[in-house]
């Protein structure tokens, strides 16, 4: 049939005997969907020409080829990536085909029917035709070379299971199979972190781990949180045999996985650092510096500067948990001639060596704002490192050394940056042109500022009982009995601490809006901590009254962000403030002489 690709005859046993063939060709002849998880997997049925095969997986990376009806039935393909696995490692086993990148030879409509007349595969055939192959390839090596990290691993148990096998996918890892060995890269490491509640005590730290199938979490609770703390660390490749899956919280990690990973007093980890050929490499995303003033706060982001400016190291003690926190705020500068303000905490607050002016990389950084300005901060799954071996840094050495060091560059951080009577690089909007624009309608939130006045605050459930953790802003079950649950931190307190949650009318000389404020900015409205006006809502009507009135009729430029959501089956455009500034009358007269030019078509007013 001219046109049609030829099929790689025989391949298919070829490649489950071991063999890395460079982009075989092979036909669809059929899918299945795998049910049971978040995420879709599909099985497929695959031929050569001569062989079939059944045991066939598609990375879920290319899920939206079958959605859009690309890999049809009878589809022609060109693989040109994949692994094998063994799925169970017995004399019997089955070795799985994992498609991670193919290339669409022929669509299935255009082909119409199956090529060739293939029989079903099976593990006889696969030897037989792998001692007669006509046409040798390398055998990858599956058998790695370990290096020890620990006496105390379990080695010789994720030995044993090596040597009977393959390395396994993480995207192959279920529940239902317990003899697997993956060999990935940490990606991430988190600090220890403590609990307590009515069970007991505890302590545990997660980390991230990829190859080039996918990426899963796995977490270490007490005894393997001391014994594989100080052995893991980021960016290197290890063994890891015998843990526990289960399926993953959504809560608690943003992966693309179903399932997650605990440690157990059986798991075995290696260090694998001389066969990490076929392991991605930790990739980047970065961001100028200049470009985070426009990123919507509580984004996540990757970046990379010279830490130009060292703060002092501040230590403090929560009022609500009477728990010691130690941070630092460093500035960093780049090519972009713009700072942003980094804030660190714990033990990278106190070790950190800003003296020296190092190249600093950040991936997973959490932006803030407050009063227009833009910060970032450390999350739970941020990670920085240290003049960093990357093209990147190299180059930014360079352009600090010789006149970055010279250069004053613009904070994106400082209080009001560019809010001068409104950040003028926001469209100055009233009320009634949001409302013909139909701002907030589409699939992004939009935004927009104008010079308000205060009308109304409402006084009901403008504030709510949070956490009392630092970095966890969740909302506390009372439990009655003087302890406060946090769902998200999974730990009990003695204590909380207050959030504020404002609705306001306001309005400009056109029309007025309900708008919701949120703890900071009410906090900087009112002028009193959020601990202050929550004891005073608590505890006494009257000062709460004279707090809150002492906003109305008040003028301020307010900066927002308005978005339809969906409650229930209501939907309903919600307007959120995110910055306010007092009016600069200065800079906002200048604004509206502007204005005035621009709409009368004078050049002098």
């Amino acid at each position: 049939m001219p046109g049609i690709a030829p099929l790689t005859n025989g391949v298919i046993a070829r490649i489950m005997a071991g063999e890395e063939v460079d982009k075989p060709v092979l036909q669809i002849l059929g899918t299945k969907k795998i049910t049971g998880g978040e995420m879709e997997r599909l099985r497929l049925l695959v031929s050569d020409g001569k062989y079939l095969n059944s045991y066939a997986m598609l990375a879920t990376q290319l899920n939206h080829l079958h959605g859009s009806g690309k890999i049809s039935e009878n589809t022609i393909i060109q693989v040109d990536k994949y692994i094998t696995s063994v799925v169970n490692k017995t004399e019997t086993g089955r070795r799985v085909l994992i498609i991670l990148e193919l290339t669409v030879l022929n669509p299935g409509g255009e082909v119409g029917r199956k090529i060739g007349d293939p029989v079903s595969y099976t593990e006889v055939d696969a030897k037989a035709a792998a001692a007669k192959s006509a046409v040798p390839s390398p055998v990858k090596p599956t058998k790695p070379e370990i290096k020890p990290v620990n006496n105390n691993n379990n080695n010789n148990a994720l030995n044993q299971t090596i040597n009977s096998g393959l390395t396994h996918p993480i995207s192959s890892l279920s529940p239902y199979q317990n003899k697997w060995v993956i060999k990935a890269r940490v990606t991430f490491k988190s600090p220890i972190r403590t609990w307590s509640n009515a069970k007991g005590e505890g302590k545990l730290f997660s980390m991230d781990l990829m190859d080039e199938s996918g990426e899963i979490r796995a977490t270490a609770f007490k005894e393997q949180c001391d014994k594989y703390f100080d052995m893991i660390e980021v960016d290197h490749v290890y063994l890891i045999s015998k843990c526990q899956l289960k399926p993953a919280n959504k809560q608690f990690t943003t992966l693309k996985n179903d399932y997650e990973m605990t440690f157990t007093s059986e798991t075995a980890i290696q260090l694998c650092d001389d066969e990490s050929d076929g392991i991605p490499q930790i990739t980047y995303d970065l961001k100028p510096i200049a470009e985070l003033a426009n990123i919507e706060p509580k984004s996540v982001v990757d970046t990379i500067g010279v830490c130009k400016e060292i703060g002092e190291l501040q230590i403090f003690t929560s009022r609500t948990t009477n728990k010691e926190y130690k941070k630092r705020d460093i500035t960093l500068v780049d090519k972009s001639n713009a700072s942003v303000q980094l804030t660190i905490w714990g033990d990278e607050a106190v070790n950190f060596d800003g003296y020296v002016q190092p190249i600093v990389l950040l991936k997973g950084a959490r932006i803030a704002e407050f009063n227009g300005g833009k910060t970032l901060s450390m999350g739970q799954s941020s990670v920085m490192k240290i003049n960093p071996d990357i093209t990147e840094g190299h180059q930014l050495r360079g352009w600090f050394d010789n006149e970055g060091v010279k250069d004053e560059a613009v904070s994106i951080s400082a209080r009001g940056a560019g809010v001068a009577g409104g950040n003028f690089n926001t469209e100055w909007i009233s009320f009634f042109e949001a409302r013909q624009k139909n701002l907030g309608q589409g699939d992004r939130p939009d935004y927009f500022q104008c010079k308000a006045v205060v009308h109304v605050v409402k006084t009901q459930n403008a504030f709510y009982k949070a956490c009392p953790q630092p970095e966890c802003n969740k909302k506390v079950v009372d439990e009655n009995n003087g302890h406060y649950r946090c769902e998200r931190c999974n730990a009990v307190f003695p204590n909380f601490k207050y959030r504020l949650l404002l609705n306001m009318c306001i309005g400009d000389w056109t029309s007025n809006r309900w708008v919701t404020c949120f703890s900071d900015v009410a906090e900087q409205l009112l002028n009193r901590s959020p601990q202050e006006i929550g004891e005073a809502l608590e505890h006494s009507a009257t000062e709460a009254e004279e707090i809150f009135s002492s906003l109305h009729f008040s003028s301020h430029i307010f900066k927002l962000r308005t978005k339809v959501e969906v409650y229930g089956d209501m939907h309903r455009n919600k307007v959120t403030v995110q910055s306010v500034a007092p009016i600069n009358y200065k800079e906002y007269n200048k604004y509206l002489i502007n204005n005035l030019k621009t709409l009368t078509g004078i050049d002098k007013v």
